[in-house]
């Protein structure tokens, strides 16, 4: 069976749900919110995903990369106005109105991380012996 609860990533989502919302409202920069958030709103829905499903970890990193592109896709052809979604303000800024070109590598970059992450706590949990 690959649902599940996890609790560690329960956690990890809700401290970068925070830092996301931080950004949003606080930060008006050219690095931290185009990029940096991009790149942690990927590790966030990874987390999220890892929280219910138990799957290979560089399974749910692709998946989460993929879905993010194809978001990013479609915020180039303005899915939320074909959508007439136009007129929320909260469904419009959530969903994403502006493509950029940057933010496939902020995807990449934060899945960089994830794969990073997990390599380094997997050969940890392997080299912890249990006597």
């Amino acid at each position: 069976m690959f649902l599940t609860f996890n609790g560690r990533y329960f956690l990890l989502a809700v401290i970068i749900f925070f830092i996301e919302i931080f950004i949003a409202l606080f930060v008006s920069d050219t690095l931290v919110r185009p990029f940096i958030g991009d790149a942690l709103v990927v590790i966030l829905i990874y987390c999220t995903l890892r929280i219910f499903l138990n799957v290979k970890y560089w399974k749910a990193a692709l998946g989460v990369f993929i879905f993010a592109c194809a978001i990013e896709i479609l915020q180039y052809f303005d899915y939320v106005k074909l959508l007439g979604l136009e007129q929320n303000r909260v469904l419009s800024v959530a969903m994403g109105r502006t493509f950029e070109w940057l933010d496939f590598a902020a995807y990449f970059a934060g899945c960089l991380i994830i794969l990073a992450f997990e390599k380094l706590f997997k050969s940890k949990e392997k080299s912890v012996s249990y006597k």
